[in-house]
């Protein structure tokens, strides 16, 4: 416990600022008993804490009391210049409130989840007669069913992988679809039944879409006992080929139950979420359980400190973790928190059903909740080894490259193009958790006056577009939003080039440091160039020069990767698909009739005519479109 919370500041004209104690009585006169959310600003106004209150009057004159208060809140009231408030017609809206400013503006003194992203779904799109099945992130605005949330991409390729080969759906685009005159590889390799070229019916392909569904709701007993009575009768047929391919579906059917490890009896639908801490580190495991089945788990770390209860680090993280995310039927949770009726009326309010919060005792749960557990301490325990180890390499780093402070956040740049050709700048972020692949951006080059291959003006577009951004989001430094330090793929010119952006964007003191290969461009002879200084090397056994590699080939893996994305999606582009009134069906006919889009676009308009449902009208809209150049 601490004392002592009266504080005072001078302001730059002298005068007596008061902080603390004083300042958070001063408000009491003007509060009611009303529920409601507070925010305590330091100085600058800047937020340090968000809290929401049953009733105002009474949290608010908690915090004007001397003595009673943890190191941790005693340090925020000494730093309270201001307070700011917003009633509320029931603590429900102040809770929600609470959780949208927290993740907002990311006050200091709040526990914070810094890792809050989506959960990819399988959707099975049916806006077609032969529905596609396939991974979904984001909205649902699709026509169709979604099962999920997965953990994890890797979650889910790995379903959808063994699900193609039990149930044999397609997982195309609509167009690649549309245009098929034969079978791809998938066929070939029993993966898909070629509904694109009609080696299924309809009915028949709608009872294997059935049969998916079945199993993603948690009925897999049902679709097993179906193919083996097909397999059995294909047998008795003496159709021995069909028979061995409903024994293989059905091998594959085994095998996805088993990848899936825990798979409880009792749990239709849950999200189990444990929560270990130590010496001030939290870590929460989550794990998804849909449809009686495990579709992987997924761990994160709250920003929390020493003094902090496991409560409090429970109900914040529900509450920002479900705040963009629906809530399934029952959340299971290792250690109870302050407002579980709040908290249930909350999430059954934004599910549109009832949620139930537990804290399980015995049972199936319970085993459910310790193996939760377990990940969560042993996660936790191998990312403080970790973080140690970083905490060594970025203190190594800030000396090397004779930096004012160890630096918290890095960023990293890398270009990607051929020939100037599908141009992209990569950024990678790292610091004292490593690798923060959330922060991660890209950026497509816009510059039309760039000459294809100018380096040094794609770096100056992509530098000079993020601090765009950050004057815009962060002017004042605050948020925690500025890099520390800058790092560059290139040598002297590239930093030149940097240095000029830096001073044209108004902050020529944001360190930088360039990073070129030596002369044999190998691993271990990089050169860094700093802005005005000689450039220097490392030792070639200097842990910190392997930490720099690692950063620059992260962007680079980075910066490749968005590359080949962008130049795959522009050569799968159909130019037919540019133009208006030609829909699949029209497309597929104008393929059929001439074999390629390169040999429409050079038709004549009286071959346009001859094709099968085109219109004189529309023949010369598609002569035109490919024509319209002169």
């Amino acid at each position: 416990m601490t004392d002592g919370i009266d504080s005072t500041t001078e302001t730059e004209t002298g005068e007596n600022r008061p902080r603390g104690r004083a300042v958070i009585q001063s408000y009491l006169s003007t509060l009611d008993s009303s529920p409601g959310v507070y925010r305590m600003l330091d100085s600058e106004s800047r937020v340090l804490y968000v809290g929401k209150a049953r009733n105002l009057k009474a949290r608010v004159s908690s915090y004007a009391r001397p003595t009673g208060h943890s190191e941790r809140i005693a340090r925020m009231i000494r730093q309270t210049a201001s307070m700011m408030f917003l009633t509320t017609r029931t603590e429900t809206e102040a809770l929600l409130l609470e959780q949208n400013l927290i993740k907002q503006l990311k006050p200091r003194y709040n526990v914070l989840l810094r890792d809050d992203k989506s959960f990819p779904n399988i959707l099975v799109a049916k806006d077609t007669p032969f529905p596609q099945i396939r991974k979904h992130r984001g909205a649902k605005k699709d026509k169709g069913a979604y099962y999920g949330p997965f953990a994890s991409a890797g979650a889910v390729n790995r379903t959808l992988n063994q699900l193609q080969r039990v149930f044999l759906l397609r997982n195309c685009s609509d167009s690649m679809f549309d245009s098929r005159t034969r079978p791809c590889l998938l066929y070939q390799i029993k993966r898909c039944s070629a509904p694109c070229v009609g080696y299924i019916s309809e009915a028949d392909y709608a009872a294997t879409v059935a049969d998916a569904e079945r199993f993603l709701q948690g009925r897999s007993t049902d679709v097993q006992e179906k193919l083996a009575a097909e397999m059995q009768k294909a047998s008795e047929e003496m159709e021995f080929e069909r028979a061995a391919a409903l024994r293989d579906r059905i091998k594959a059917l085994t095998q996805v139950q088993s990848t899936q490890g825990i798979n409880p009896r009792s749990t239709a639908e849950a999200d189990v979420v444990a929560l270990h801490m130590e010496h001030g580190q939290a870590c929460v495991q989550v794990f998804f359980i849909r449809a009686h089945q495990n579709w992987g788990n997924q761990d994160f770390y709250p920003r929390a400190g020493t003094d902090v209860s496991e409560a409090e680090v429970m109900q914040a993280f529900l509450g920002q973790f479900y705040d963009q995310k629906e809530p399934p039927r029952q959340i299971l949770l290792s250690h109870d928190i302050e407002d579980t009726d709040l908290m249930q009326e909350v999430l059954s309010e934004k599910a549109g059903r009832k949620v139930e919060i537990l804290v399980p005792q015995r049972g199936e749960k319970l085993e459910l909740i310790a193996g939760a557990a377990r990940n969560a301490r042993e996660s936790l325990g191998r990312r403080m080894s970790e973080s140690a180890t970083q905490q060594k390499l970025l203190k190594g780093l800030a000396e090397a490259f004779g930096l004012e402070k160890v630096p918290e956040r890095i960023e990293v740049y890398d270009n990607s193009h051929i020939q100037g050709t599908n141009a992209v700048g990569g950024m990678i972020v790292a610091g004292p958790d490593g690798f923060l692949k959330s922060q991660y951006r890209k950026f497509n080059i816009r510059g039309d006056e760039l000459t294809p291959g100018d380096d040094f003006g794609m770096m100056k577009e992509v530098l000079k577009r993020r601090l765009k951004r950050l004057l815009k989001e962060d002017p004042d430094h605050g948020k925690g939003m500025w890099p520390d330090l800058l790092l560059i793929d290139g040598g002297a010119g590239q930093v030149s080039a940097v240095q000029e952006i830096l001073e044209e964007m108004g902050v020529p003191d944001l360190p930088m440091v360039g990073v070129a290969k030596g002369v044999d461009r190998d691993h271990g002879k990089e050169e860094f160039h700093r802005p005005d200084q000689r450039p220097f090397a490392l030792r070639m056994n200097d842990p910190v020069l392997y930490f720099v590699q690692r950063m620059r080939d992260e962007a680079h893996r980075f910066a490749i990767g968005t590359h080949r994305a962008k130049r795959a999606k522009a050569n799968m582009a159909n130019p037919l698909d540019e133009v208006p009134g030609v829909g699949a069906a029209r497309k597929r006919a104008l393929l059929a009739h001439f074999g390629s889009a390169k040999a429409v676009s050079r038709a004549n308009l009286a071959d346009l005519k001859a094709v099968d449902g085109v219109s004189s009208s529309l023949a010369e809209k598609i002569y035109d479109h490919f024509h319209s150049g002169g």
